[in-house]
């Protein structure tokens, strides 16, 4: 296991092959971290050995042959001493079970997925703490496209754990001249944050796929952020870092960028293309539209907070409500202060 205290990584494992836990796996390397990622699928690990390329998700990004690539737990988890996850939310659960042998009780883990479990409205780090049981735990969020932090593009991000010598550890292994990484003790609040904004940036490509212009998503960004802010209060989190790294930063890149997945969602379904459709056509996954059906399920308990933007994206998603009409209804809400009501 890692020396906490030390701040020493030796042998670390990454689960999950695509674009981002790739991108995380290169950092660890570019530190001088033995290091292995573990693939779902026994021949898209073979291939990534092989080809020295993630060709589906990080296409032109060359893999160092220090690398690692295993379809095996037992075989990915033995003798590391740190542990990455970078599986996407609904998935998470049954992988964590596959390693529940695998891997050392105490070996910490950072999770770096973003989103809410359908079912249960559980974040990533309680469903590794649920399977994996009691074992030092952090999150990583912010804004950090796979894309570019594989190919050494500056990015900035957080990680926060309650247990601060992990937070620290984690800050240390991860942060370089291209990776800047800060730490936080709201791991409710980092972790929701990176979960909620995937709502909101569906609501921005709904946006720019309707030409509604540079206010309307301006305005969208805005009240999004402070709706992001109410859910991650009612769920425990600290109000403060929803306008930090892991809520306002990754909430302006996901909504504007390019290589944003749940943006892009939108824009399409904005020019009237069907949910169906959509997701039909990607090879990775979209965790905001499963957040949003999260947030309205039965098991959210967030009846009483008010989420204008989430419940008009649930309702264009779920109840095929026509986008146009969705923004016409946010519009004609009842006129109210601004400040008033920001976190209730």
């Amino acid at each position: 296991m890692a020396d906490i205290q030390s701040g020493r990584v030796a042998r670390a494992v990454v689960l999950g092959d695509g674009g981002w836990g790739t991108a995380l796996a290169l950092i660890l390397c570019r530190r001088g971290i033995e290091t292995t990622v573990w693939s779902n699928f026994p021949a898209h690990a073979e291939e990534l050995g092989r080809t020295r390329e993630n060709a589906r998700y990080l296409p032109g990004v060359r893999l160092p042959e220090s690398l690692r690539f295993t379809a095996d737990p037992h075989s990915a988890a033995h003798d590391v001493d740190f542990a990455v996850s970078a599986v996407p939310t609904q998935f998470l659960r049954g992988v964590a079970e596959r390693f529940e042998d695998a891997l050392a009780g105490k070996v910490p883990i950072v999770s770096a997925s973003k989103g809410l479990e359908i079912e249960t409205l559980r974040r990533p780090s309680e469903i590794l703490a649920e399977v994996l049981g009691p074992r030092p735990i952090a999150v990583l969020s912010g804004p950090s496209h796979a894309e570019e932090v594989a190919r050494g593009k500056p990015a900035s991000v957080v990680v926060a754990s309650r247990d601060e010598a992990l937070a620290r550890l984690a800050q240390e292994t991860f942060n370089s001249d291209a990776f800047r990484v800060y730490t936080s003790s709201d791991p409710d609040g980092v972790e929701l944050g990176g979960a909620l904004k995937n709502v909101i940036a569906i609501a921005a490509g709904i946006s720019d796929g309707l030409e509604l212009g540079d206010n309307a998503k301006a305005a969208l960004l805005t009240r999004g952020m402070v709706e992001m802010a109410r859910v991650g209060v009612a769920r425990g989190a600290r109000m403060e870092t929803f306008f930090g790294l892991a809520g306002i930063g990754d909430l302006v890149t996901t909504c504007c960028s390019k290589h944003s997945r749940n943006r892009s969602v939108g824009e399409q379904i904005g020019r009237g293309e069907t949910l169906e459709a959509v997701l039909g056509r990607m090879k990775m996954v979209a965790e905001g539209v499963w957040t949003t059906k999260a947030l309205f399920g039965p098991e959210s308990e967030l009846s009483g907070v008010s989420m204008p933007i989430a419940a008009e994206v649930h309702a264009v998603l779920f109840e095929h409500k026509d986008p146009r009409d969705a923004v016409t209804d946010l519009m004609r809400r009842e006129p109210a202060p601004e400040m008033k009501g920001l976190i209730r």
